[in-house]
């Protein structure tokens, strides 16, 4: 498979890039006192874009990118332009996971985190393969919305997995829990009740286990509302949070 560059005018990465930070910078500066006072990170959705897009945008001085379909992401961070042109390159895989993809995603190069685990089974794979010195960080799904065509565990499963995953995967580093949540939230009407189910569930989850709340970041939020998911508590407590966002930021 090879990426070609279309003959067409292409977008000035930078500036939307610009932009994007700006409204980031904004919702940080006016998010409660009472939430953790550290800049997020954002996470550039690339899927289906060529190399050529993703050069441009890490020129510019992105580093964390996103990809959904695995095997788009090992042919990306594989291929020798990434090498030599985007040495410290972060992959974070943020498309549905399941135990028969454990042995694909190996060969994922410059891997920074699988954001979508959402089961002890998965998590025993992918522990079980990951051969690098340092822990792969990973983020547990937890389907907030309640809809069938979501992933992730149910709110109410989550303290169990997190605990199997720090008891029983020496190999995985839980960096925080993610949702998707529904789309469509009128802001009008209040705060995105996803978002306030999963900081909910941060919460009960270090309750029961006795886990500092500031370890476990939280990640929710796409490119139309990452500003009120930045005033929700979306952070990273490692990487200072990364806010999903669509692949328009890139290409609008």
């Amino acid at each position: 498979m090879k990426y070609k560059i279309m003959p067409q005018v292409l977008p000035d990465i930078a500036s939307n890039l610009a932009g994007i930070r700006l409204g980031i910078n904004r919702a940080t500066q006016n998010r409660p006192e009472h939430l953790p006072q550290r800049d997020p990170v954002l996470i550039a959705v690339s899927k289906t874009k060529p190399l050529s897009l993703i050069r441009e945008a890490y020129d510019a001085g992105q580093r964390h990118f996103g990809e959904n379909y695995l095997k788009e992401l090992i042919l990306k961070s594989n291929s020798p332009d990434m090498a030599e042109l985007c040495p410290d390159i972060k992959w974070h895989y943020i498309g549905s996971f399941q135990k028969k993809m454990a042995s694909m995603l190996m060969r994922v190069s410059n891997l920074y985190m699988l954001e979508t685990l959402s089961g002890s089974i998965e998590a025993d794979a992918v522990n079980s393969r990951w051969k690098a010195p340092e822990p792969l960080k990973v983020l547990v799904q937890v389907n907030t919305s309640g809809e069938e065509c979501k992933s992730g565990i149910k709110p109410e499963e989550c303290s169990a997995l997190v605990k199997h995953i720090n008891t029983n995967c020496p190999k995985l580093k839980l960096a925080g829990l993610m949702t998707i949540g529904a789309p469509g939230h009128d802001y009008t009407s209040g705060p995105n009740p996803d978002f306030q189910l999963l900081f909910n569930c941060r919460k009960n989850v270090c309750s029961e286990l006795g886990l500092n709340e500031n370890d476990l970041e939280l990640s929710m939020g796409m490119s139309c509302d990452y500003e009120q998911a930045i005033g929700a508590g979306s952070y990273d407590g490692d990487e200072l949070g990364p806010i999903y966002l669509e692949r328009e930021i890139i290409v609008p």
